[in-house]
């Protein structure tokens, strides 16, 4: 007769043991897990690298530390050709706000004007306009000039120019004298023109008798000065004052007389 045999005191669990029709004892199975996915391997032609963190973000790799020094070494040149230009553009826009400043403050304090021109008379010579050869006519003329300014002088300088024209033919030619004119002033200055070998067309002298004839001969006189305004103690640049009279005589001689004048000026300023 078999002995019996007890069961052993085990400690307590979920799975207690179990013993078969034997009597003998089995040990509980282990709970069985689901197995961890499989990683999810990258398509054909994909590599995968993998970079410590410690030399991530630190220093370019030794291949690119040529261009890496290039790169920087640009940037300082880029910098420094941006501060000239901003600073020449800064200089020239101080320049013209400073200019345009001054020359605002110059107006309102001595508000300049135009001088005036006008032919006062004109005395001709030498004009035989019947002759078949040429002629050498002369004209003497004053111009008057008026100064309007209350604070501003002005001079008349060297290479100024006069002529007198007759449909579009020079017939003489002079300049102006040079002289200085304080402010609030009126001059009234002779010149001599003279001409030579000026020769006439038909249709030319045709017309000028009639007009000689009517007591109405019209002529143009040009007149080009350069000169210089006087502020205060300073002068200006040169300027050049353009004066164009359509005068009309009553006879080409020495006595003859203004029918009448219109005259128109303008001044260049550079």
């Amino acid at each position: 007769m078999a002995d019996r045999v007890h069961p052993m005191d085990l400690p307590s669990s979920s799975n207690p043991p179990s013993s078969n029709n034997s009597g003998e004892v089995v040990s509980p199975k282990k709970p069985s897990f689901p197995s961890p996915a499989k990683p999810v391997q990258p398509p054909a032609g994909t590599y995968v690298v993998q970079v410590p963190k410690d030399q991530i973000y630190k220093y370019p790799p030794p291949e690119n530390s040529r261009r890496y020094e290039s790169l920087t070494k640009r940037k300082p040149r880029r910098s420094c050709c941006c501060r000239c230009l901003c600073f020449t553009f800064s200089v020239l826009l101080v320049l013209i706000i400073s200019i345009g400043i001054t020359a605002g403050v110059l107006y309102l304090v001595y508000r300049p004007e135009a001088p005036k021109y006008t032919i006062s008379s004109i005395a001709i010579k030498n004009f035989n306009f019947t002759a078949s050869s040429k002629i050498s006519p002369e004209f003497d003329i004053s111009v008057r000039a008026e100064n309007p300014n209350n604070k501003l002088g002005i001079y008349y300088r060297k290479g100024s120019s006069v002529t007198v024209v007759y449909s579009g033919v020079d017939l003489s030619a002079g300049a102006l004298p040079a002289f200085y004119q304080p402010a609030n002033n009126v001059t009234v200055f002779k010149t001599a023109l003279k001409g030579s070998n000026v020769i006439l067309g038909n249709a030319v002298k045709s017309t000028l008798r009639n007009e000689h004839m009517k007591g109405k001969v019209p002529f143009r006189v040009n007149i080009k000065a350069p000169i210089k305004i006087k502020i205060g103690a300073v002068k200006t640049w040169e300027i050049t004052v353009k004066v164009n009279c359509d005068v009309t005589v009553d006879a080409l001689t020495v006595k003859s007389k203004l029918v009448s004048k219109d005259c128109d000026y303008s001044v260049r300023l550079w």
